[in-house]
């Protein structure tokens, strides 16, 4: 697996795209990047449900959330990028919904909540460019209830050793400039979360055959059922 670029460089970079990003991400993944968070939002939200939105971005996904858990739910947009913060707060005013979303600055590798925090974790395309995924991957599952649900899509291998060698020689030359490829690769982390004892409830593969996404739904055990 690439090494991950190093957490300011990261941050600097995603605050220097901000106003960009949206269409720049959608263009990249043919739109499957909206798909994938429809589909999270979908499987792992419910009314009511306390949901945390990690490395929130421009607050696509924080949307979606907000919607679905209604006034009796609450969304928090985390991310370490101020840039990206700030064009998720205005489109959650544009949307009418700037009280229903907190927004908050910090660091998946160290979220500033306390164990068991959330009914329903999100990371959208926020693990991938991560220096240490599957540790992301825990903390995500440490601040989620016992039985809480925590929904991750991030960029994963694609299938067949031709269309991974290709995958490979653009990734080489599309990793030079950072800007462009946003420090997203392929990482793999539902191991980690299985390891620790997660329940897979939902999983599927979407995108564009060079850079599919993996997009997983699984269950914190310690709920009681």
């Amino acid at each position: 697996m690439r090494v991950g670029l190093d957490p300011r460089t990261l941050t600097a970079v995603y605050d220097r795209v901000a106003a960009r990003y949206d269409v720049q991400h959608g263009l990249l993944t043919a739109r499957a990047d909206q798909r994938g968070r429809v589909l999270l939002v979908e499987q792992a939200v419910r009314v009511g449900d306390r949901v945390l939105d990690c490395g929130a971005g421009t607050g696509s996904t924080s949307l979606l959330a907000a919607r679905k858990v209604g006034a009796s739910g609450t969304v928090t947009a985390l991310d370490a990028s101020n840039g990206m913060l700030a064009v998720a707060k205005r489109r959650a005013a544009a949307a009418g919904l700037p009280t229903q979303i907190e927004f908050r600055t910090g660091d998946i590798l160290a979220l500033p909540f306390p164990d068991g925090a959330f009914d329903v974790v999100l990371s959208t395309y926020s693990i991938c460019p991560l220096y240490k995924p599957a540790d992301g991957a825990i903390e995500l599952l440490r601040v989620t209830k016992p039985g809480g649900r925590i929904g991750i899509a991030h960029s994963a291998e694609p299938p067949g050793r031709v269309t991974r060698w290709l995958a490979d020689v653009v990734e080489d030359i599309v990793w030079r400039f950072p800007s462009l490829s946003l420090g997203c690769r392929s990482v793999s982390v539902l191991p980690a979360l299985e390891n620790a004892g997660a329940r897979v409830l939902f999983s599927r593969y979407i995108g564009v055959p060079l850079w599919p996404f993996f997009v997983v739904v699984v269950e914190k055990r310690g709920g009681g059922a």
